[in-house]
């Protein structure tokens, strides 16, 4: 690779294998790391493997061959790792998910060969099949236990790395509707991205997966894929198709293919695809904003606009807290405030569809009395999921003469069904 400062990488770990991309500055595109050697190799196993000799950790092929040659002690795939909360035991010492995911990014990363991976890179972005809340948090403490702050990585799904990917093609490929098949050995999964073009933003949406079983005969496979192919493009007008996944093969697909390929439609087959999009996502958003334009509407969107009305600088204004059109993970706020004449916080919510915004109040049982304007609050927002949003409230005191209660608050709540709000 060319790149040595700056660099924004796209890192795919999926349920098997890991892949990295980074970006070409001097191409203009993202391109894919062999992990061998003098190879094409783009896919490593996301094993890692704690090396008792040595007291560290290797990943990959690496981990393959310590395990099975020099008595290294196979610990498992990162990503089943990263869905779970349990310690694990490694050498006798226990292990967090999010400990051994940061000693997995730093040895993934050294196949870059450049010095101060941290200093150096300007986004790291990584993607995996399915964000739950329990691998959002261990990826984001791990990237941070890695060396990485906040600004320096991001988090998304494989819907949202399609679609940063297909948008991140020439315009003729996207301007219609664009078709995705993802193989998984005798399994198909059809998933069509559309654009709306008339609303603004444009909205881009990934409709409901569609899935089949193939026989593993290769004449009959090929009939029952053009069937399914036939049934999910139908006669709708397609720019592209991307097929992703193990167990397409154009030998035994050759009608299908001719099909896929019917009224013009461009077909492109390969596994990069996720890595190549959550880099091209980093490069988009921090440098090109090329879909500033657009919103993916993606299962993870936060949709509601939140804020409070407040005096700022003396004068009555609104003050924007969380906005939507975000990803839930990437949705946070802190401020501090002083109360003035209440005993509770009011949100201000804007939710879509709904012209009026409502006020959403939260009571803050036995604050201490104390003067009017004596009491400093600290006001954390923090959602856990695409619809639940956590808020912590601390009472910080006022000076020497009014001190921390050490009095917290904690509430969870749905803006959309305030009556539901249960008491953390």
């Amino acid at each position: 690779m060319n790149e040595i400062r700056d660099l924004i990488i796209g890192i795919d770990i999926g349920k098997e294998y890991t892949q990295i991309c980074y970006y070409d500055r001097k191409a203009e595109e993202a391109r894919s790391l062999s992990m061998k050697v003098g190879s094409s190799q783009y896919e490593a196993p996301g094993c890692i493997c704690y090396r008792t000799g040595q007291d560290d950790y290797c990943v990959g092929l690496e981990a393959e061959y310590f395990a099975r040659e020099k008595g290294g002690i196979m610990i498992g795939n990162i990503y089943d790792i990263c869905c779970k909360e349990e310690k694990m035991q490694v050498a006798g010492e226990e292990k967090t998910p999010e400990e051994l995911m940061a000693h997995y990014l730093r040895e993934i990363l050294k196949f870059l060969g450049i010095q101060d991976i941290i200093k150096n890179t300007k986004c790291l972005c990584i993607t995996s099949p399915g964000l739950t809340g329990t691998q959002v948090r261990n990826y984001q403490k791990a990237c941070e236990l890695a060396g990485f702050s906040k600004e320096k990585y991001m988090l998304m799904d494989y819907g949202e790395s399609f679609y940063y990917y297909a948008l991140g093609q020439k315009r003729e490929t996207w301007n219609r509707s664009v078709g995705w098949y993802a193989f998984a050995n005798d399994k198909v999964t059809f998933r069509k991205l559309t654009i709306n073009g008339s609303a603004r933003p444009v909205l881009v949406k990934m409709e409901d997966p569609v899935s089949t079983e193939l026989a593993p005969e290769d004449e009959i496979r090929d009939v029952e894929f053009y069937r399914f192919v036939n049934k999910t493009l139908g006669k709708e007008l397609f720019s592209s198709v991307q097929i992703t996944g193990e167990g397409f093969d154009q030998k035994w697909a050759q009608q299908s293919v001719k099909l896929l390929c019917h009224q013009g439609r461009k077909v492109f087959y390969g596994n990069n695809l996720f890595a190549k999009g959550a880099c091209i996502a980093g490069k988009d958003r921090l440098e090109d904003k090329k879909l500033k334009g657009y919103r993916f509407l993606s299962d993870s969107l936060v949709t509601t606009d939140v804020g409070m009305d407040m005096r700022v600088m003396g004068s009555p204004a609104y003050y924007p807290l969380i906005e939507g059109g975000y990803n839930w993970y990437e949705c946070g706020a802190h401020c501090e405030l002083i109360l003035d004449d209440t005993s509770e916080l009011v949100f201000v919510v804007g939710i879509p569809g709904e012209s009026e915004k409502k006020r959403v109040a939260m009571a803050l049982e036995g604050l201490p009395e104390r003067p009017n304007r004596t009491t400093r609050l600290s006001l954390e927002l923090k959602y856990v999921s695409s619809e639940d949003c956590e808020i912590t409230v601390k009472d910080l005191g006022f000076g020497e003469m009014y001190p921390s209660s050490g009095k917290i608050w904690k509430e969870l709540v749905r803006w959309d069904e305030t009556e539901e709000r249960k008491q953390a």
